[in-house]
């Protein structure tokens, strides 16, 4: 167990700024879909504003979503849906209100299984804190492009997955990851150029 992963199973909400500057990984997640139950360490039960006592015996996923900011919260719960639906990997950036009164920008990652009938089983994920890498520039990117490149990522990636190649795969997987959040910053400034 890493340092990062001590001073997480310790944390609360005095040190979860400190927690978040030794990495930018804040946990992991996992879902059970079926119970809805979602269990996570103390870390994000505090970035979410749990007790992590709740959140290691497991958590529903709506009182995850309470603390997500208000203007992300639907598109995230239909994300989230979508993802869970069709058993395809979940990859999202929303705005959290954390239990410290920081809001913070959370890229989080994950993979919905389906049972053997097709049914939403089981999620695993990661959430990792972006709140600094938020304020970068990005460049103008045509908004049908991002999701045409997407749907072609995954597509590479079934096939990918199908080889014995670990470093394709975890490729595959790193490039749908900067995909996804450059999917989510040219929506923010989608948002923010429809404020002004």
């Amino acid at each position: 167990m890493g340092r990062h992963h001590v001073i997480a199973a310790q944390a609360s909400p005095g040190v979860l700024q400190e927690t978040l500057d030794s990495s930018d990984i804040i946990g992991r997640w996992e879902w059970d879909i079926a119970h809805d139950r979602v269990y996570a360490g103390a870390a994000v039960a505090h970035l979410f504003n749990l007790e992590p006592a709740v959140a290691q015996a497991g958590a529903s996923l709506s009182s995850y979503l309470a603390a997500v900011h208000p203007d992300d919260r639907e598109k995230t719960s239909q994300c989230i849906t979508a993802s869970a639906m069709d058993g395809r990997t979940y990859v999202q950036e929303y705005r959290v209100l954390s239990a410290d009164g920081v809001t913070r920008c959370v890229l989080a990652r994950g993979r919905i299984r389906l049972d053997a009938s097709g049914r939403p089983a089981w999620g695993t994920g990661l959430l990792i804190d972006v709140t600094q890498n938020r304020c970068e520039t990005v460049e103008t990117v045509h908004q049908d492009l991002l999701p045409l490149a997407a749907e072609h990522c995954l597509a590479m990636r079934k096939a990918l997955h199908a080889l014995p190649e670990p470093l394709l795969r975890r490729m595959s997987d790193m490039l749908l990851l900067e995909i996804g959040r450059a999917m989510a910053r040219a929506d923010r400034n989608d948002q923010r150029s429809q404020l002004n």
